[in-house]
């Protein structure tokens, strides 16, 4: 049964669950688990770790979650290289040709679909819908597919799709966008002076009409929509990506450990979900924050069920 579970994501240490961390799963039953590349050394060593993760919720489809990306976000490191393959390429291979992209990025999608299920991961944190912008933090960079919105929109589009064809969930990220971020929020918190005029023509417009269940929060402050807040504590922009962006599915926070969020990590937490974020997510491994975030995560309500089951309707 998913609806005793608690509303946050967490990562674990290794290549296989700890004693401690077993003890911390089956007591505060997180809605997902996030794979990096720490817990992946090869391909049977990570299917018998999400196989163990799944037989302590007795969930064959519970959530597993990874950042493959493609080029330098690459989890599978120690199994293959995706170097070149980076959403930068696909992106320029698009505006030269349409349909060859679709014949091109599809293989991709479905050697990378094929790559996650024998691990036993089922939703892949991407697309990266930020626009490249010149002069920004290299955070995004060739992460993304395009300085062009149509190209970054159109392209979001077809990894969706080609994704959940694969019976792979998607998160859109980073919304409403990071790509005028001049400084990593990995590190620091960036400020975007930018008029809402220029965002909802630009930044924002490639988040628009996703069909995604998922989508990840920026830890990026809009002077516009909140002076004071990034939008993963703004409950002001949480409401402008339900109402003006229309994102009707799950909101997750981006990782509440980077040092963009100037809070302790209980306030981390709370501020996620007084904002609106519907799930918080910590990715590090640290027992001692992880148990913070899940002692102040709420259980998961009646919208995160409903989206749930959707979600498990496209995995085979």
């Amino acid at each position: 049964m998913i609806n005793n579970r608690k509303a946050f994501i967490v990562g674990l240490r290794s290549y296989n669950i700890s004693n401690k961390e077993r003890i911390f799963l089956k007591k505060y039953k997180p809605w997902g688990v996030i794979l990096f590349s720490r817990n992946i050394k090869s391909i049977n060593q990570s299917k018998n770790l999400t196989d163990d993760i799944k037989k302590i919720f007795n969930d064959k489809k519970y959530p597993i979650l990874i950042d493959q990306e493609g080029g330098r976000v690459n989890r599978l490191n120690k199994i293959i290289s995706f170097d070149n393959l980076t959403s930068e390429y696909f992106g320029n291979l698009y505006e030269k040709d349409k349909k060859k992209v679709n014949v091109i990025y599809k293989l991709f999608v479905d050697k990378t679909s094929y790559l996650l299920k024998l691990i036993g991961a089922n939703i892949n944190t991407l697309p990266v819908l930020d626009l490249k912008v010149k002069g920004s933090s290299n955070v995004i960079g060739d992460r993304s597919f395009s300085k062009n919105k149509t190209t970054v929109s159109k392209m979001g589009d077809l990894c969706i799709k080609f994704f959940h064809e694969n019976s792979i969930g998607t998160v859109i990220k980073h919304i409403p966008g990071h790509g005028l971020a001049k400084v990593d929020s990995h590190n620091f918190t960036p400020i975007v002076k930018k008029s809402l005029k220029y965002l909802e023509k630009n930044d924002f417009y490639p988040f628009k009409n996703k069909q995604s269940y998922l989508a990840m929060t920026g830890h990026v402050i809009y002077e516009k929509l909140d002076k004071q807040n990034t939008v993963t504590h703004s409950k002001k922009a949480i409401q402008y990506i339900r109402n003006k962006i229309g994102f009707r599915n799950i909101i997750i926070s981006d990782d509440l450990s980077m040092k963009s969020l100037k809070e302790d990590m209980k306030l981390n937490t709370l501020k996620a979900f007084k904002a609106g974020c519907n799930i918080a997510l910590h990715c590090n491994g640290n027992l001692n924050e992880m148990t913070i975030v899940a002692n102040n995560s709420p259980l998961i309500n009646s919208f995160i069920i409903k989206k749930t089951s959707q979600f498990y309707k496209i995995l085979s």
